[in-house]
């Protein structure tokens, strides 16, 4: 039997936005599963690789304006490219147990650091039409969450999450190099945050294509907020890492909105699709854990990591103290910062608990 490849998509449409701000699209990798999305059909063909098609069935454009991200590679003698890093494997109750959690500002550095994301937060919403209902509140119409907003808001967070960390990694190994001293760990937590945001984005590429408005967003934002964190690391590391530990308490909130809203059935376009192969991979989900809200779970957990991970790197002395994340102990039987979610503190951890 020939391999099946279905590829379907529709235009989302807000408000004052472009027909072509970005357009969901379906790629088949296992079994083969029918989802209703936004008035066309996802179709997936299980047990066949995808195969890149040249025309959309429904789009406003007539070809992909993205081509297949990782394709298989093109030289005959080789099988894969692996990635750098291998992602900790999670299990379903850790994934569960991820809970919003908030540090509170003790001195000016923190509330500059939260100042800035309150304003980042209040300049998306504004972007992407959102509003959260408080209890017993009913939103109006324009504000109420689908499928298509909750994956314009995935795709432009995670295009912002992946800078600061290469950006600060970026910048460690400069210094490294300049001053011809150790990096003590740094430079790997970084470079590894800023690959996993970045799988993030990935994952999603392949669930939803932008089109140009969005893209001309992106591109917009990168700019202005690549420039405006590398300044502010050279000034103030830790007002920086400060920053996106706040910013990452933002993405653990906007996730688990979701994972309720899925769970509670006002996404039910989601019920049925299935992570794409790039997702399973990555985070190596098990079988009959590989759903729209198994994904959510695990780059929840990822965002909870990153936000104890900057908040702990916040609370260290920047220019001396080894990266915790990358050290081996002299007393095991102690508990310290890890790379998994097993002992995940949403607040980070205090330098006198590590050292």
């Amino acid at each position: 039997m020939s391999s099946v490849s279905v590829l379907s998509t529709s235009s989302f449409r807000t408000a004052a936005r472009p027909s072509n701000y970005i357009h969901l699209v379906a790629r088949s990798y296992s079994g083969l599963t029918v989802a209703k999305l936004g008035g066309s059909q996802f179709v997936h063909a299980h047990n066949s690789p995808f195969t890149y098609t040249p025309k959309r069935l429904i789009s406003s454009t007539p070809q992909n304006q993205i081509k297949e991200f990782f394709p298989p590679p093109q030289t005959s003698g080789v099988k894969e490219v692996e990635s750098a890093w291998a992602h900790p494997v999670y299990t379903e109750s850790q994934m569960r147990n991820v809970a919003i959690a908030h540090r509170e500002a003790t001195d000016w550095a923190d509330w500059v650091a939260l100042g800035t994301v309150r304003m980042f937060r209040w300049g998306m919403d504004l972007v992407t039409v959102y509003k959260h209902a408080e209890p017993g509140e009913e939103l109006a119409a324009r504000y109420k969450m689908t499928e298509k907003k909750w994956m314009h808001r995935f795709i432009f967070l995670e295009t912002v999450a992946g800078v600061p960390g290469m950006v600060g990694g970026m910048l460690r190994h400069l210094r490294s190099l300049r001053r011809m001293k150790r990096d003590n760990g740094w430079i790997e937590t970084l470079l590894e945050e800023a690959f996993n945001e970045r799988m993030h984005l990935l994952t999603f590429l392949k669930i939803a294509e932008p089109g140009w408005f969005m893209r001309l967003m992106v591109l917009g934002a990168q700019g202005v907020f690549f420039n405006g964190f590398f300044l502010s690391y050279l000034i103030s590391p830790r007002i920086c890492h400060r920053f996106v530990g706040y910013l990452e308490e933002e993405a653990v909130i906007t996730y688990t909105r979701a994972i309720e809203e899925l769970e509670a059935g006002k996404l039910p376009e989601w019920e049925a699709l299935e992570a794409p192969q790039i997702a399973v991979q990555y985070w190596k989900m098990p079988e009959g854990n590989r759903t729209m809200k198994d994904l959510l779970m695990y780059i929840r957990a990822d965002e909870a990591k990153h936000r104890e991970v900057n908040h702990t790197l916040g609370n260290l002395q920047q220019a001396i103290d080894p990266n915790p994340y990358q050290t081996k102990y002299r007393d095991p039987t102690r508990e310290h910062p890890s790379k998994g979610i097993e002992n995940l503190r949403g607040t980070g951890w205090e330098r006198k608990d590590i050292f």
